[in-house]
C-alpha cells in the first residue's frame, strides 16, 4: 500500500465539502419549495424519512460489496447517481412537471447512494490518512459540515429569493462537477485485496456481525449511539424550529439566531479537535461529550424562554459532537481490520441510524398529540412542569427537551461505565 498523506486527503475534504455545501443548499431549497407548495410539516419529515430509510436498510448489505470493490470507484458512482437525481428535478422543474412526491423519490435515490457512499468515504479515510491523525480529520469533516449547516440556509434563500430552485440546483451540479474532477483526476485511494469473496450481501452482513459479536466494546457503543441518535432526533430534527417560533411569537429572526449559534458551536469543536492531540481516554471521551451536550444543551433549550438562553443551549448542544465523533472514529480505525472496514462500517450506519427515521416521525405526533395537549390539560404534573419550562405556547415541545435532555445524559453516563466499553479506551 502506497504511504498514507494528509496532504492529499485535504485537498479530498475541501472538494467534497464544495459538493457538500450544493448538496445542502438543494436539500434546503427542496425543503422551501415543497412547503410552499403543500403548506404541511408532514411533507418536510417525509422527505427527511425519505432520505434515511433506505439508507438504513441498505447499510445492512453494502459492506462486502464496499470491501470488495474499489472505493474511488464507488464514490465516483454514487456521486454520479445522485447528481443524475439533481438533473432530473432541474428537468421537471423546467418542465413545469415537478411534483413533491418527485422529491420524496429524489430523496429515497440519494438515500440510496448515500448507503454507499458514505461507508466506501470512511473506509477512503482510513486508506489516506495516517492513525494517529484520524482524530484530528474528524474534527475537519465536523468544521466543515458545521460550516455548511451555518451558511449553505442563508446562501441557499439568497438564491432562491433571486433565481428560485432552478439556480440552486445549476450550483449544486456545478459544485459536483468540480468534486467529481478532483477525485477522479487528482486522488488515488490504495486498495487492498479482500481475505474472501462473498456469495451473497448476506455473507458480509453475517461476517461484520461476527465481527461485531467478537468486539463486544465496539457493538454495544453502537447500541448506545443509536440511542443518543433517537433522543437526539426526536427532538432537534423535529422540533425546535416549532418550539422557538411558537415560543417567540412566530419571530424567524431569533430562529435564525438560534440556528447558526447551534453551527457556530460545532464549528468551534471541530477546530479545536482538528488541532488537539488524541485522547488517551477514547471511550469516556465519547460519553462524557454526549452527556455535556444533553446535560446543558436540551436542559438548557427547555428552560430557557429568550433568544439568548436558546443560543446558548444550541452552543452547548453541538460544541461537545465533534469530540464524540472523533473519539469514535479513532477507536473504529484502531480496532477494526482495514480489509474488514467496508462491512463493519456498514454494519454500523444500519445500527447507529436505525433510530434516526423513527425519531424523526415520532418527535412531530408526540409534540402535536401528547406534549402539548398535555400541557394544556390541568393535570398536576403539568402544573409542576410550569413551574420549570414556563406555560407559554409550545411548552410541551419544551417538556419534550426536557425529557430527552435527562434521558440522553443517563444513557451517556450509564455508558461510560459500561465495563466493556471502557475497555475501549
Amino acid at each position: 500500500m502506497k504511504e498514507k498523506s494528509l496532504k492529499k486527503y485535504i485537498i479530498l475534504w475541501l472538494s467534497q465539502s464544495v459538493s457538500g455545501l450544493g448538496s445542502s443548499m438543494t436539500g434546503f431549497a427542496l425543503v422551501l419549495w415543497a412547503y410552499g407548495q403543500s403548506r404541511s410539516a408532514m411533507s418536510v419529515s417525509m422527505m427527511l424519512f425519505c432520505n434515511y430509510v433506505p439508507y438504513v436498510i441498505l447499510s445492512l448489505f453494502v459492506g462486502s460489496f464496499i470491501d470488495r470493490h474499489h472505493k474511488k470507484a464507488i464514490m465516483l458512482a454514487s456521486d454520479s447517481v445522485a447528481a443524475v437525481g439533481s438533473l432530473a428535478v432541474l428537468a421537471f422543474l423546467l418542465m413545469g412537471r415537478l411534483a413533491v412526491w418527485n422529491i420524496y423519490v429524489f430523496n429515497v435515490v440519494a438515500g440510496i447512494t448515500n448507503a454507499f457512499q458514505q461507508p466506501a468515504s470512511a473506509v477512503a479515510v482510513g486508506r489516506l490518512v495516517p492513525e494517529e491523525k484520524i482524530s484530528n480529520v474528524s474534527g475537519m469533516n465536523s468544521f466543515s459540515h458545521n460550516l455548511i449547516v451555518v451558511f449553505s440556509p442563508m446562501l441557499a434563500a439568497f438564491l432562491f429569493a433571486a433565481g428560485g430552485l432552478s439556480i440552486i440546483l445549476l450550483v449544486d451540479l456545478a459544485s459536483f462537477a468540480f468534486a467529481f474532477c478532483v477525485l477522479l483526476f487528482f486522488i488515488t485511494i490504495p486498495e487492498q485485496e479482500p481475505e474472501k469473496t462473498y456469495s451473497s450481501p448476506f455473507a458480509g452482513i453475517a461476517e461484520g456481525f461476527a465481527f461485531l459479536k467478537k468486539e463486544k466494546g465496539i457493538f454495544y457503543m453502537m447500541l448506545t449511539m443509536a440511542l443518543i441518535n433517537f433522543f437526539s432526533r426526536l427532538t432537534y430534527e423535529n422540533i425546535l424550529s416549532p418550539m422557538i417560533l411558537s415560543r417567540n411569537s412566530g419571530d424567524s429572526v431569533e430562529l435564525g439566531i438560534v440556528n447558526a449559534c447551534m453551527g457556530a458551536g460545532g464549528i468551534a469543536g471541530g477546530m479545536i479537535v482538528s488541532v488537539k492531540k488524541e485522547s488517551r481516554h477514547k471511550a469516556a471521551a465519547i460519553y462524557v461529550s454526549a452527556a455535556l451536550s444533553f446535560l446543558f444543551g436540551d436542559l438548557l433549550m427547555a428552560v430557557g424562554k429568550n433568544v439568548f438562553w436558546w443560543s446558548s443551549a444550541a452552543v452547548c448542544a453541538s460544541l461537545p459532537i465533534p469530540f464524540l465523533m472523533a473519539n469514535q472514529n479513532a477507536i473504529l480505525y484502531q480496532k477494526i481490520p482495514s480489509v474488514m472496514q467496508g462491512r463493519v462500517f456498514a454494519v454500523r450506519n444500519a445500527i447507529q441510524y436505525s433510530t434516526i427515521p423513527v425519531g424523526i416521525i415520532l418527535g412531530g405526533y408526540l409534540a402535536d398529540y401528547v406534549f402539548e395537549p398535555f400541557m394544556l390539560s390541568g393535570n398536576k404534573m403539568a402544573a409542576m412542569l410550569k413551574i420549570i419550562i414556563g406555560d407559554s405556547a409550545g411548552s410541551g415541545m419544551a417538556a419534550m427537551f426536557l425529557c430527552t435532555g435527562i434521558c440522553g445524559f443517563t444513557v451517556s453516563m450509564i455508558a461510560c461505565f459500561h465495563r466493556e466499553i471502557k475497555k475501549l479506551n
